[in-house]
């Protein structure tokens, strides 16, 4: 096992009514006028944004809004909130729904104190010195946004996504009911729970030894999911499968089961241009990502794909394995392949070129891969 340093300072509300608490909470973390930012309609329409703002209100703590977040955030909208936040004099921002206004709202948090511009962070690795404070009310589980360091940002009108990170920007409080996940489509549920596992994937894909605990930890996290999803799918207000989903999807990516050993994120790297260029569900994308990336990189390690075969999914070897993720993930509705995604087999090249590639030219902490590698990856999925 690494070293590691391990700091999340998120406070959690879990539970059926903890967004009535939004207000105190973010009183508690010293918000005096926020921002709340959300999606589109279904904030509005549920009643959840007037519930946000009632408890605000009730806390004493005035408010602006912006809403309009997109899957695949835009770095237009995440600067639009940058002025709004300033013009209005605001110290806090409240994200009020799932990955993607989370990451959003991060982006503001960000650039409101900083003098230079919103893309330093995301591609030139700037590192910030300050932050506005961030709650979060969850809608959906997917991301884990809610507690992570991360924010992923799409920018040059979609066609770039890019990851920015900080401790400054892990949220202060996070109100997780997972009864406000009951009106979702089970096709969001769906590809929440992909998002899910492919955030514990990139981190059990190692080539660190001697990590055992976090190992199983992974592992038991990977069959929660197995276990939950398809209930949720089916049914998305069974409040008992959507709690085990929301609580399995932060604990998947606040690093707890990540720390201690080197992690690979190449698939997340290969999603990030598909859903930037034909601008699909983040979880649909890893969806067919995943199995074409795995099956490349089978014979690195076949014996760390034997163990997740095993004690996953109950079969004999890693490529069973494989295919039984893939088999999963079809059966919950998810794509399995590029055509399914809108994908274009002229695209490849231009997909595979603007994958964001470390110095040395290659993606990826379990198995390097250069270019040819991505393009090989990419047709393995059509």
């Amino acid at each position: 096992m690494n070293n590691f340093e391990f700091y999340r300072p998120t406070y959690f509300a879990f539970g059926r009514g903890q967004e009535e608490n939004a207000g105190a909470l973010a009183k508690r973390f010293g918000a005096k006028k926020a921002l709340i930012h959300y999606g589109q309609e279904s904030a509005i329409a549920s009643g959840l944004l007037e519930r946000i703002k009632a408890s605000l209100e009730s806390a004493g703590i005035a408010c602006a809004e912006l809403g309009g977040v997109l899957p695949n955030p835009r770095a237009e909208l995440v600067q639009t909130g940058i002025e709004l936040a300033r013009r209005e004099r605001c110290d806090f921002i409240i994200a009020v729904g799932g990955g993607s206004v989370i990451d959003s709202a991060k982006g503001i948090a960000l650039g409101v104190p900083y003098n230079g511009d919103l893309s330093d962070f995301y591609f030139k690795g700037v590192k910030p010195v300050s932050a506005l404070g961030l709650g979060v009310v969850l809608t959906i589980s997917a991301a884990g946004s809610e507690g992570s360091i991360n924010s992923v940002v799409s920018f040059e009108n979609g066609r770039l996504k890019r990851c920015a990170d900080s401790e400054l920007i892990c949220p202060k409080f996070a109100v997780l009911n997972p009864a406000l996940t009951a009106t979702l489509m089970p096709y969001q549920v769906a590809c929440g729970g992909a998002d899910i596992m492919a955030h514990l994937l990139e981190r059990y894909l190692t080539n660190t030894r001697g990590v055992e605990t976090t190992d199983q930890l992974i592992e038991a996290l990977l069959r929660a999911v197995i276990i939950a999803l398809p209930r949720a799918v089916a049914n998305p207000a069974d409040y008992e499968a959507q709690a085990n989903l929301m609580w399995a999807g932060m604990v998947g990516h606040n690093n707890i089961v990540g720390v201690g050993r080197a992690q690979d994120w190449a698939s997340h790297m290969m999603e990030h241009e598909l859903s930037a260029l034909y601008d699909v569900a983040h979880g649909a994308g890893l969806a067919v990502v995943f199995p074409a990336y795995m099956k490349y990189v089978l014979a690195h390690d076949t014996a760390r794909f034997e163990r997740l075969a095993r004690n996953v999914f109950g079969v004999a070897n890693g490529m069973a394995g494989i295919e039984a993720l893939k088999s999963f993930w079809a059966g919950v509705g998810l794509p399995t392949t590029f055509a399914e995604l809108g994908g274009k087999t002229e695209d490849i090249a231009y997909l595979a070129k603007n994958v964001p590639y470390n110095p040395e030219g290659t993606i990826g902490g379990f198995k390097p891969l250069r270019e040819d590698d991505v393009v090989a990856i990419y047709k393995l999925m059509v």
